[in-house]
């Protein structure tokens, strides 16, 4: 990264194909995975961009939150090239990291927003005051949204990951009828919560009770209910706090439909941002950009802090 907003490269291993036939993710395959390609990874990112270890002003890595093998394995890299070359080691929330991946294609870094972060592992609302500055106004009390569109895949045999998927096959509804029901309805102007359980299991009790309709209207139907709770709860919270601006992040935030209601559901004031699909799903050079900021204010980590689980 340069300057914190300039990609010179940004080099992926999807282990998407790893996981498949488990239809999620296994922590054990994904930290072996990371062992073993990110020593490649860092040469192959240096090449692409022209430079080496000794052009680097500091490294960053996810700190938290994210499961503790690959963690450790991305972090533990880290701290052996800032303390070898002696430049700062940034570490960095995974969450607000996904964030900042809409300011790394030209628009400049600006503050507050409402951040809605949309993922397999995460499903939570913010406001996002500055540098390290995440208030949380609501989160998941059971299943993360893309979780549950994995787990609905699944039990239909369509694939994984489920979100792609569905969003393929639903748009080959036709009816495009409302077989279930609308999940929280709204118990305050302050309930910021998300629940996708209820919804889950009410798509599996009604394939089970109608095993031969359309799947195409059923996925259908289960996406309108999972993004609208997701529209509904960022607009609120972000009309609430007089908040015109908001960032939509995370795997999900690739999803044509997610972007089109929101879109529909906006006023005129409102200004919706998404990064490109590439950048929706974890990559380096977010954690590296949204880095960038606590470097350029002297905010940088000890070599001995550790992972974490959670936030």
């Amino acid at each position: 990264m340069k300057n914190g907003k300039e990609i010179i490269s940004n080099c992926i291993f999807s282990q998407i194909d790893l996981h498949r036939e488990y239809s999620g993710v296994v922590p054990e395959i994904a930290s072996r995975a990371h062992l073993e390609v990110i020593n490649d990874l860092i040469d192959r990112a240096l090449a692409e961009a022209q430079i080496t270890f000794g052009d680097l002003d500091y490294v960053a890595a996810t700190q938290k939150p994210g499961l503790i093998g690959s963690l450790l394995i991305a972090l533990q890299s880290a701290k052996a090239i800032a303390y070898t070359l002696r430049i700062p080691l940034i570490a960095i929330n995974h969450l607000e990291a996904h964030l900042y991946a809409p300011f790394l294609e030209g628009r400049e870094f600006f503050f507050p927003f409402i951040g809605l972060l949309v993922s397999g592992g995460n499903t939570a609302l913010y406001h996002v005051k500055g540098i390290g500055e995440l208030t949380p106004l609501g989160k998941t009390v059971d299943d993360a949204v893309g979780e549950a569109f994995d787990k609905v895949s699944k039990f239909l045999n369509l694939g994984y990951p489920g979100g792609p998927v569905i969003e393929r096959l639903a748009q080959k509804a036709r009816e495009k009828a409302n077989i279930f029901p609308k999940i929280l309805s709204d118990t305050g102007e302050d309930d910021y919560r998300f629940s996708y359980s209820g919804l889950k299991t009410a798509v599996i009790n009604y394939i089970k009770k109608h095993p031969d309709a359309d799947q195409a209207e059923i996925v259908y139907s289960f996406q309108e209910r999972a993004l609208e709770l997701l529209v509904r709860r960022v607009l609120t919270a972000a009309r609430k706090l007089k908040i015109r601006d908001i960032v939509v992040a995370g795997g999900v935030a690739s999803n044509g439909r997610l972007r089109s209601l929101l879109q529909e559901s906006t006023r005129d004031d409102e200004n919706i941002i998404i990064p490109s699909p590439l950048l929706c799903t974890d990559n380096a050079a977010m954690v590296a950009g949204i880095a960038y900021h606590y470097y350029i204010s002297g905010k940088e980590s000890e070599l001995t802090i550790d992972v974490s689980a959670r936030v």
